[in-house]
């Protein structure tokens, strides 16, 4: 079977809250008749990002055309999870003419792009391209290094130092296999950061990637879609740090989901995240409540100290009011601060 008869994948990827899921729903939106299909993955087994495409009212996207692998990250759980779902797909009566991947936020990309040169699954599938969101007032604060200064003395003093944090080498693993990155949340950037954020991407890269600049994750699909890329034929030029799956575990981080009480407006919710967000260690909070007086359930994302929030969707009849917050940070994080800011 020629790669032109294969059906073609996007792998997602990108860090912590960079906006993979309002990409990806931006390409459902306008996916122009294409019968396109999800795989989405979130770290731990809280399998959140799913509830923010499925049963979404697309056009065209039904609840079989998302599969949710909550079960672990794709790039550790491929044999058990990620080949059995994709061949669950292709095996459709209809399969999907094209297939998005979105990875949690700590997945590296190359192992998961190695994996589609497993005998089950090679001669019917193709990686299309990986694209890279990147997160771009996050990267310009530093969000993804815990003291950033600090870390870069460390590196000058200690020439044994390869990389200075966990967070950094998934950043840069990243980038390193992306064809083509996605510099997200540039309304929310100065002309200066926007060039800083740029100058280190460049920096990482080993070869000539394209970077295109986005709000909202709104980027025309003929662009990210058709690449015709190959990648897991092209895996030499994709460095990593972690050069197989046995070398990755998140053993540095953890993650908890915690039950949130409806609130009385969602400014009283997005002063809680904010409080939770000050605890050490925590990296990424998102979640939904219910407001009181109010149909729809909203939505709240942090990361760092910027906290984001929207109603996203009606409450389903007969579905339980239940608010959740799922909490990503480094291991050993102080989860009673956490849990005494979310739950007021």
């Amino acid at each position: 079977m020629s790669d032109l008869t294969k059906i073609p994948c996007t792998i997602v990827t990108g860090f912590l809250g960079a906006g993979k899921t309002t990409l990806v729903r931006h390409l459902l939106e306008n996916a122009g008749g294409r019968r396109l299909a999800v795989l989405v993955n979130e770290f731990g087994d809280l399998g959140f990002d799913g509830s923010f495409i499925e049963g979404c009212g697309i056009e065209g996207c039904t609840q079989d055309d998302i599969v949710e692998l909550p079960n672990g990250c794709l790039c550790c759980t491929v044999a058990d999870d990620f080949v059995p779902a994709l061949n669950t797909l292709l095996n459709r009566p209809n399969p999907p003419e094209h297939i998005l991947i979105e990875t949690s936020g700590l997945a590296l990309p190359k192992p998961l792009v190695r994996a589609f040169n497993w005998p089950d699954i090679r001669s019917r599938v193709t990686v299309d391209g990986v694209i890279a969101v990147v997160d771009g007032p996050a990267v310009a604060s530093g969000a993804f290094a815990e003291d950033p200064e600090a870390l870069e003395a460390q590196r000058q003093a200690d020439s044994s130092v390869d990389h200075e944090n966990p967070l950094e080498e998934v950043f840069e693993d990243q980038l390193l296999c992306a064809d083509l990155i996605i510099l997200n949340k540039t309304d929310q950037m100065a002309a200066g950061d926007k060039g800083k954020v740029l100058a280190e991407i460049e920096e990482h890269l080993p070869r000539a990637v394209k970077v295109i600049e986005t709000a909202h994750g709104k980027v025309d699909p003929t662009i990210l879609l058709g690449l015709g890329a190959a990648a897991e034929a092209d895996l030499e030029s994709r460095p990593s740090h972690h050069e197989t799956a046995d070398d990755h575990d998140h053993d540095d981080f953890d993650s908890i989901a915690i039950p949130v009480a409806p609130v009385d407006s969602p400014e009283a919710l997005v002063a809680r995240v904010e409080r939770a967000a000050e605890a050490a260690g925590v990296l990424r909070i998102k979640g939904f409540a219910p407001v009181d007086g109010k149909p729809m359930r909203l939505v709240v994302q942090g990361v760092g100290t910027r906290v984001a929030h929207h109603f996203d969707r009606p409450w389903k009849a007969g579905e339980a009011r239940d608010g959740r917050m799922v909490v990503i940070g480094l291991k050993g994080f102080d989860l009673s601060a956490v849990e005494a800011a979310l739950r007021g």
